[in-house]
């Protein structure tokens, strides 16, 4: 192919438009292209899972069956199923800490009934959680310092994080983008 001066103005210009991109848009080209794998351990059930969710430009049912049930209300069994967004959120997390390491789960779906246990107990149990519709979950990474887990995922400036560094976790949903 010749590359003309046009053509190579053209290119340049596109090259410089694609790094002047927010980070999200780019980390959501770079998913929309590739094959999404998460890997996770329940720390209350010993679980593991490592699985591949999205492939060859969708989601996997099996997969999200899998995923569902690890990231259930251990304490009662119930299964909902798990936005697929909040697991294109741990996937970008995960990638954008470069982490071979499986997410620790500490808590998933939660039941009414498990987060209105907690509520009682904790004024840092939201009431109306979206624990309780699939859409958030609690998580440490093994080998990464919960501080710069919860700095990689406000970079994202994707849906919702809270810091509890006194409880080893850091909290994601896929809510609006807010920070505590």
């Amino acid at each position: 192919m010749l590359l003309t001066r046009r053509k190579f103005l053209k290119l340049g210009l596109m090259l410089t438009g694609a790094g002047m991109l927010p980070a999200p848009v780019l980390a959501r080209a770079r998913l929309a292209q590739a094959e999404r794998m998460l890997a996770f351990y329940n720390t209350h059930t010993g679980e593991t899972l490592r699985t591949v969710y999205w492939a060859q430009g969708r989601y996997h049912a099996e997969a999200l069956r899998e995923v569902n049930h690890i990231l259930r209300d251990h304490r009662t069994n119930e299964i909902i199923p798990i936005e697929p967004q909040l697991l294109d959120l741990l996937h970008a997390l995960h990638d954008s800490l470069g982490s071979q390491r499986p997410f620790e789960i500490i808590s998933g779906y939660r039941s009414p009934a498990s987060n209105g246990m907690l509520a009682a107990g904790s004024d840092g149990v939201a009431k109306g959680s979206l624990h309780m519709l699939g859409k958030a979950v609690d998580i440490r990474l093994p080998g990464r310092a919960l501080h710069d887990l919860r700095q990689a995922a406000v970079a994202l400036r994707v849906g919702g994080v809270g810091y509890y560094p006194q409880l080893n976790f850091v909290h994601l949903d896929t809510g609006p983008v807010r920070y505590w």
